[in-house]
């Protein structure tokens, strides 16, 4: 297969929801289909001791949620499916956000009772702002949940984006009985079932009394009329819409019990983009290119805890990437070689001797990257997009265990590197601060400092409202900033200066005061 053939195929999607829409379930599902696993896990039941795939960290297990992106990869007819299983939880949201930029498109998960919640709506704008294609799978229609109308209406209006059912429901909760798949004319007969498949019966003749032997007379008029509204209602569907970021398929189903999900795989394959062209600050670059590039969007401590590794997550942009060959780190201006690369199953992991544009894969890093970091076949070029945004709780980080001081460090430079959260040292008294966009970081870094590294830490309050990089081209305005404001100045992990302000007011002052400064509210300027 030549190189426009393997990128072709590629398809590399991310999976996002506000918590509990069902999401690391349909990831699970998706994986069922692809035969990468052979029984699916459950994300919360006592009963079933296999957790999720998608959730393999000790802390997810226990709180039955996700709290960092994982990557799967597997082959499902002719094509090669990457699937990032985002965390919902908001309090993760950065990780999200970055996993965003690593994608071509994107399928939304919404609960069919909740309709569209909060953290779907954040996540909708990062797909509008890039342009990327949406396709939206309404899960739990086996409970009972909205009118599947009122469900169209309400993503049409709170997402932002015109929506075309390709499948339909007949009717929800304890009288659910299958969805009819529109884009394939065929019927879906509900049977619950966690572990298999249910049945499907081609059905080309709506107007057959056939209908009414499956689905009861009833039902099958109510169908009829659905359908005939739907026609009458919602245009044609148009893939280039979809392509361009402005129209949603919609798919209904029952993640957990493995319905619907085919039929959204089957229509996904065959209608979402190949990898895409990217932008650089230099030029756009073509996934086509034999030239290999790419960046790290993500790294991860102790994916294998016996190990300590860090790995480098690296979305591929152009061309091939090949083990054993040097590419060139451009932040470090020198050539690299990998010999082990992997691909992902979530944290099992092989190592790759080739992956192409549109794949993710895993480099070990001893610190060599931080994320956003561009690596090319040798040509000087620098991907954009993802920040680091401004944390808004703080709290002073203390080791609770003098003996391991070593192990603290480690832990914390490792899990920064992470960008699970930010590290700033307070130049007034040399204390290092945490700042995170939700309490429940605290709680991750708190447990994993524990459990991975062995070590104890303490969390001491501080009343901070807001960190802010300041730079500016008048060195003396800078100087005397920094001499004012003495108390509240820290250094960032790399170094760069940050204004710690103790509220909205303090922060406004300073701005009106200090006309020559910028205060940048994102690490990426």
């Amino acid at each position: 297969m030549d190189l426009k053939d393997e990128i072709n195929r590629r398809r590399t999607f991310a999976i996002i929801s506000h918590p509990d829409a069902g999401k690391t379930t349909l990831t699970e599902k998706l994986l069922l289909f692809g035969g990468a696993i052979h029984i699916a896990g459950a994300v919360k039941s006592n009963k079933i001791k296999k957790t999720a795939t998608s959730d393999w960290m000790e802390i997810e297990k226990q709180r039955g949620i996700s709290v960092a992106t994982s990557v799967m990869g597997f082959e499902y007819k002719d094509y090669k499916i990457n699937i990032l299983d985002t965390p919902g939880h908001q309090d993760f949201a950065e990780d999200t956000f970055r996993t965003l930029t690593a994608v071509d498109s994107v399928i939304i998960v919404i609960d069919s009772a909740k309709g569209v919640e909060t953290q779907t709506r954040k996540l909708m704008q990062v797909c509008r702002m890039r342009k990327t294609p949406v396709m939206v799978f309404i899960n739990k229609m086996d409970r009972e949940g909205k009118d599947p109308f009122d469900l169209l209406d309400e993503v049409e209006s709170e997402l932002g984006i015109h929506v075309r059912p390709l499948s339909w429901p007949i009717n929800s909760g304890a009288s659910f009985k299958g969805v009819y798949n529109i884009h394939q004319t065929s019927l879906n007969l509900y049977t619950p079932n966690k572990q298999t498949v249910s049945e499907t019966i081609a059905f080309n003749d709506l107007n057959s009394k056939e209908l009414e032997d499956f689905v009861g007379e009833r039902d099958a008029a109510k169908l009829r009329d659905d359908l005939e509204l739907i026609e009458g209602v919602y245009s044609e569907f148009d893939v280039n819409q979809y392509l361009a970021g402005d129209l949603a398929p919609v798919f209904f189903g029952s993640a957990l019990n493995t319905f619907g999900v085919k039929e959204l795989l089957d229509c996904f394959v065959e209608i979402a983009p190949s990898p895409r062209p990217v932008e650089t600050l230099e030029r756009t670059v073509n996934p086509y290119e034999p030239a290999f590039s790419g960046f790290v969007f993500k790294i991860h401590a102790n994916m294998d805890p016996n190990h300590r590794s860090c790995i480098a997550f690296v979305k591929i942009c152009s061309g091939k990437f090949e083990r054993n060959v040097n590419y060139k780190h451009i932040r470090h201006g020198k050539m690299m070689k990998f010999s082990a690369p992997t691909c992902f199953m979530a944290q099992k992991k092989e190592t790759v001797d080739e992956a192409y544009a549109g794949d993710i894969v895993g480099l070990p890093d001893t610190g060599n990257f931080k994320i956003g970091d561009s690596l090319t076949a040798g040509e000087n070029i620098h991907f954009k997009g993802l920040p680091s945004f401004s944390p808004e709780m703080f709290k002073y980080i203390e080791n609770a265990d003098p003996m391991k001081q070593k192990q603290l460090q480690k832990g914390i430079d490792q899990l920064m590197d992470e960008g699970v959260a930010q590290l700033f040292v307070n130049q007034f008294n040399g204390r290092k601060i945490i700042g995170t966009v939700g309490q429940l970081q605290f709680e991750v870094i708190q447990y994993r400092l524990l459990h991975e590294y062995g070590a104890q830490c303490k969390w001491e309050p501080i009343h901070l409202y807001k960190a802010c990089w300041i730079e500016s081209d008048d060195a003396a305005e800078l100087e005397n900033f920094k001499k004012r404001k003495y108390q509240y100045m820290a250094k960032d992990k790399e170094g760069r200066d940050v204004f710690l302000a103790d509220s909205n007011y303090v922060l406004q002052m300073a701005q009106s005061d200090f006309k020559n400064i910028k205060f940048h509210f994102t690490s990426e300027f």
